[in-house]
């Protein structure tokens, strides 16, 4: 097959952008968190890192990119290894990025996805027991989905559904599983009355300026090539991060009278969530608007679990999930096949409410199965080898009883070394 080595340049770029994002979701994270939780949080997203990659070449790239087995729901094992990757990715035309340089960018998309889950976990879970779950997750949650919506054999992909980026295998799914499984852990001991305040909230910055500038490889990536799409999900992932950022401080300033710098980070990642599913589809006022609305509407959606009582520490669900599937609705309304032909018109582009149909099947779709398997996977676990660590290990802190490290170590200074 032809490949365009420009194309598969910025791909493989764009790869180690996405890449490049999870550090900086470990260092937002390990902001938010108490101190004697922070190198738990960054471990649990470090093995991320590598657990993803070799599940991924060994078998989960297949399942999601494979040929069909049928009814357009799982990817045969015919790609296990990274096999046969010289032909065009199976109902992929030819030509573009080369077949391994897509199936590299799209690992990076699992390592992503399953260390957000990390954010709602935090605080309580063993790291063998995550290390189990998001190796099974990835199998039995996340490639399948991802089959279904970006592989053009999959069977929403067929039925038109529209999802640039990862609405839905990425915020929806990373999201809804996050709410499952806190579900099953419980609520952290002391949650919600005792005082949990970050520890570092110049950490968490740092790591949103990382996640900011990984976005534009996660989004304009998509396009899989270097060409106007890509340049329409590049600046719609700028605007919609800045409209997010600015919405979210408007709600913290109207209801709480202050508006926080955790808040405008919160936000930005609101808005670059939401534009996610949108950002090669839509033109750049819909991006705009898409992301205020996500800043307003995640800022007030993370406020629920305190009602509802479901312990999503870092806020997966109420950022990630509500954020992906508003990014998806709005979708059916503001895509315009004049930024990209290969989309469809959406209702206010004269295109009706067929495909906001399309768009709130797929993202129901996708937060039943996520929530399901992910929900399944999480009581098995919690019944066989126990997924919640003891009061006391929770008392001391994950990164002692864990991992035997502490972040910080002050005790020494000022005396000399015996």
């Amino acid at each position: 097959m032809l490949v365009n080595p420009i194309d598969t340049s910025w791909v493989l770029v764009s790869a180690a952008l996405v890449l490049f994002m999870t550090p900086g979701l470990a260092l937002f994270y390990g902001g938010m968190v108490r101190a004697k939780n922070v190198l738990s949080v960054m471990m649990n997203n470090l093995i991320a890192m590598a657990l993803m990659t070799v599940l991924w070449v060994l078998v989960g790239g297949s399942i999601a990119f494979g040929p069909d087995l049928g009814a357009g729901l799982l990817g045969g094992g015919s790609l296990s290894g990274f096999a046969h990757l010289s032909h065009a990715l199976p109902g992929f035309r030819g030509g573009g990025a080369s077949p391994m340089a897509i199936m590299v960018f799209q690992m990076m998309f699992a390592v992503i996805t399953a260390a957000l889950i990390s954010g709602g976990t935090t605080d309580r879970i063993k790291f063998p027991s995550f290390v189990l779950l998001i190796s099974l997750w990835l199998l039995v949650v996340y490639a399948p989905i991802a089959h279904w919506v970006f592989s053009p054999e999959g069977w929403l992909a067929k039925l038109g559904v529209l999802d640039f980026a990862g609405g839905t295998v990425v915020e929806i799914c990373s999201g809804f599983s996050t709410l499952a499984i806190v579900l099953v852990l419980g609520r952290r001991r002391g949650w919600p009355g005792e005082a949990m305040a970050p520890h570092s909230v110049p950490l968490s910055l740092l790591g949103v300026g990382i996640l900011w500038f990984g976005w534009f490889g996660f989004n304009a990536g998509s396009a899989l090539g270097m060409n106007d799409v890509a340049v329409h999900a590049f600046v719609n992932t700028q605007v919609a991060a800045a409209t997010g950022l600015l919405g979210w401080l408007l709600f913290e300033r109207v209801k709480e009278s202050y508006p926080t710098t955790l808040g405008a980070a919160s936000g930005a990642v609101a808005g670059m969530v939401a534009i996610t599913p949108c950002a090669g589809f839509v033109a750049t006022m819909p991006a705009m608007i898409i992301g205020l609305f996500s800043g307003l509407l995640c800022a007030m959606a993370v406020r629920l679990k305190f009602r509802f009582r479901y312990d999503d520490s870092l806020d997966v669900l109420g950022v990630h999930g509500v954020g992906g599937l508003l990014g998806m609705l709005l979708l059916g309304l503001f895509a315009s096949r004049s930024v990209n032909h290969a989309g469809a018109n959406g209702l206010f582009s004269g295109g009706g409410l067929h495909q906001l149909g399309i768009q709130a099947l797929a993202a129901g779709v996708t937060m039943s199965f996520a929530f399901g398997g992910t929900w399944v996977l999480a009581k098995v676990i919690d019944l066989s080898i126990g997924l919640r660590v003891s009061p006391e290990d929770e008392f001391t802190g994950l990164d002692l009883s864990q991992h035997a490290e502490s972040a910080y170590s002050l005790g020494g200074m000022g005396r000399l070394s015996s």
